[in-house]
């Protein structure tokens, strides 16, 4: 209504501070959302007012879009849910605005509808925290001067704007998979409101193998969340986890995806390699039984299309379990200069392990260590320093 990202949000937060002043002593109303809804209406209406330009405003908006200052359901709404059928998946089809850049458009819509601080996308994007930040700033301000139609895209525009809706849904999962900063290590809520958004998505573009590639992905990471976390809430390694405990129910329905990706005429990309290696450690009754030679083979496919550092890191690893360390410390060689890893604790903690698997006890403690002091989650940060004390107790 405002075409204003920045105004929006203000005027959600008073909607939400409101709420919070009046239902402990009203009770929750029977539709919430109707509730807040019409209250950030009338503030805007309110703040429209006393800029002196609401009924310029209001015939400029309703004749735009067709949107009411009313309590019933508007035509923005209802399009959203003829079209996609989930609010939160339509909103963040609209934010997904080609206008912006892929990296302003993924971040903004991180920020704005999933939840994420400015440090978690910043860890997302292997990036500064002040860079996010200007690139939100940035985002808004090409919105509001452009002053784009906040609509729900369709047809080819939402063809258009599938690639960027499923890397936030890919990062959202990631952040509830392992935990950027806090003291949990995984986010439950963010890996089922990612499941949740990838299935809706899968059922909405069936010929898209990405999108099942990465439904498939989800749903073979989701199922050992159970066997990811100790008695006390400390984190597990794939390789010491109870697979009695990974949900088999999930694992179903992860390879029936990947199968339906592969199964269609365009190629599987990066989700769907990531699901293939998911598949692999999902097919192991035990970790020893892991074909490492062929996960290593599919991250180095999924680097030649999709190359990153953190794909070399995780083919690292791969290639560490199936040829031996010395093999994974040489490829680690060739990208410990990559500067979006120079204060990432995954390049310090991987390289520790494999000095460990080499015998190289002492070198291996000071990489766990630098590795502690650089991630911000407390609980990887406990199970960083435990495994330097064990192989230097005076670490």
């Amino acid at each position: 209504m405002v075409r204003d990202v920045g105004l929006a949000e203000d005027l959600a937060q008073d909607a939400l501070v409101v709420a919070m002043e009046k239902w402990p002593e009203s009770g929750v109303p029977e539709n919430p959302g109707a509730w807040l809804m019409a209250t950030a209406k009338n503030r805007a209406i309110d703040r429209m007012r006393r800029e002196q330009t609401y009924e310029r405003k209001r015939e400029e908006v309703a004749h735009d879009t067709g949107l009411l200052f009313a309590l019933e359901r508007s035509d923005f709404e209802a399009a959203a849910d003829d079209e996609i059928g989930d609010d939160l998946l339509a909103l963040i089809f609209t934010c997904c605005h080609p206008l912006l850049s892929r990296e302003a458009r993924v971040a903004l819509t991180l920020r704005l509808l999933g939840g994420l601080t400015t440090t978690e996308i910043a860890r997302a994007f292997l990036a500064s925290e002040s860079t996010v930040a200007q690139r939100l700033v940035r985002a808004k301000k090409t919105l509001r001067e452009a002053k784009v139609p906040f609509e729900v895209p369709r047809g080819a525009e939402l063809d258009e704007r599938l690639p960027s809706v499923l890397e936030v849904i890919y990062l959202v999962f990631n952040e509830g998979y392992a935990a950027s900063a806090g003291e949990d290590w995984i986010r439950t809520d963010l890996c089922e409101e990612a499941l949740r958004l990838g299935r809706i998505l899968a059922e909405l573009a069936p010929q898209e193998p990405e999108v099942h590639g990465l439904a498939a992905l989800m749903e073979i990471q989701a199922s050992r969340n159970a066997a990811r976390r100790g008695p006390g809430g400390e984190p597990v390694l794939l390789l010491e986890q109870d697979r009695g405990r990974w949900d088999p129910l999930l694992i179903v329905r992860g390879r029936r995806a990947l199968e339906r990706a592969e199964a269609l005429p365009k190629p599987i990309g990066p989700y769907g390699l990531q699901a293939a290696i998911a598949a692999c450690h999902a097919s192991a009754i035990r970790a020893e039984e892991t074909d490492w030679v062929r996960i290593a083979a599919l991250y180095e496919t999924l680097g030649q299309i999709h190359p990153s550092p953190v794909v070399q890191l995780n083919r690292a690893v791969a290639i560490g379990m199936a040829f031996g360390p010395e093999p994974g410390l040489a490829l680690i060689a060739e990208i410990e200069d990559e500067p979006t890893l120079a204060n990432h604790h995954l390049l310090f903690s991987v390289r520790g392990d494999l000095l460990e698997k080499a015998g190289r006890q002492e070198e291996a403690a000071s990489e766990f260590k630098r590795a502690a002091d650089l991630t911000a989650n407390d609980r990887e940060r406990e199970l960083l320093l435990s495994r330097a004390t064990r192989l230097r107790p005076d670490a």
